[in-house]
């Protein structure tokens, strides 16, 4: 947590040095905020902990009171006493109660929750200081992936990088713009993903190079080719992974064959995609498939390389260290480019034939 009476000017604010926030932590534990914050035209001395600041952020973030309560684990009671003491001290209504659609943020709320969210953001970033130049895993490991990401590889990642246990994992699964606003409010200390789309910090590390290839149904015609070309994919009805930024990859391999296929099955979901191609949908394309014990492939489907030389996305780890990343994470980069070093997924490499 940040320490007591750090002093903080929300507007055109500057942090305290790391010496002078571990000297406050060293010498008082009660952890009040006392910050000036300037809205506008006029100042606002406020009062609060963190925890009901983060309460406050909560509200915002689900939407209601009673999902608030259920994501921080407390009771509405002590959710609804952090908003009042927050409007008290504001002297605004900070959201609006719409009865059965939940709440929204006032133009005062908004300023409110802006500069919240910062202060939040400068605590978490406190706490990730002092953890730094750890040399083991935190005891809340917090990572962030690509939702298919999930059942595919991570756990077998984790848990080699964890080896003998006694830490918590706390797994965030979800899409592109999701692990990129966690990665911004430090919900999570690193995320693994594919390098498509913008945003991405500069400095994420490469794992790996993965190479697009063709799911298909083992009673079909080309499941007994070592290869396939995408111009004979393209005439075969098409179960797409429909999720941000990679439904739009996907298709646009095809343009490559000069046609594109028709799309007999939309799904967000991986396993819906493998599930579909078993059951005789049609073919799919993909990158990344099961490694290790997870999550294995039914028999009734089967993965052949494509005979197209194309762009490979590569999967990276990125986080907000920058030049001082923590050890524990540069061995977490470490550990899974060697898993996937040793399933034939080096730096630059190509699918093998299954």
């Amino acid at each position: 947590m940040l320490p007591a009476r750090v002093r903080w000017h929300l507007g055109s604010y500057s942090m305290l040095s790391s010496s002078t926030l571990r000297q406050y932590a060293a010498g008082n534990k009660t952890y009040k905020i006392h910050y000036l914050m300037r809205i506008n035209t006029w100042n606002v001395t406020m009062n609060m902990a963190l925890r009901q600041l983060h309460y406050v952020a909560t509200i915002a973030e689900t939407g209601s009171i009673a999902a608030a309560a259920r994501k921080c684990r407390i009771s509405q009671s002590s959710i609804l006493l952090a908003l009042d003491l927050a409007e008290i001290e504001m002297g605004a209504r900070l959201f609006e109660r719409r009865p059965s659609r939940g709440v929204q943020a006032t133009p005062a709320g908004e300023r409110f929750l802006a500069s919240a969210r910062r202060l939040l953001a400068a605590e978490a970033e406190f706490e990730r200081t002092m953890e730094r130049h750890s040399q083991d895993a935190p005891a809340v490991l917090r990572i962030g992936c690509f939702e298919p990401f999930g059942a595919l590889f991570m756990p077998e990642l984790l848990r080699r990088f964890i080896e003998k246990g006694g830490v918590e994992v706390q797994l965030f699964e979800g899409e592109q713009p999701q692990l990129l606003k966690w990665l911004e409010t430090n919900a999570v200390d690193a995320i693994v993903t594919y390098d498509i789309g913008a945003g991405l910090p500069e400095d994420a590390a490469v794992v790996a190079r993965v190479p697009a290839h063709a799911l298909l149904h083992v009673d079909t015609s080309l499941a007994k080719q070592p290869a396939v070309s995408l111009t004979d994919l393209a005439r075969l009805p098409f179960v797409l992974l429909d999720l941000p930024q990679t439904s739009a990859y996907l298709l646009t391999l095809f343009d490559i064959a000069g046609q594109r296929p028709k799309v007999a099955f939309r799904t967000r979901s991986y396993d819906s995609v493998r599930s579909a191609v078993a059951c005789g949908f049609g073919f799919s394309i993909l990158n990344m498939r099961p490694v290790g014990k997870c999550s294995p492939d039914s028999d009734q489907i089967t993965r052949r390389p494509l005979i197209e030389d194309l762009p490979a996305p590569q999967l990276v780890i990125a986080d907000r260290y920058g030049s001082a990343k923590p050890p524990f994470l540069r061995r977490f980069t470490n550990v899974a480019q060697m898993l996937f070093k040793e399933i034939g997924l080096p730096l630059a490499g190509r699918l093998g034939t299954q």
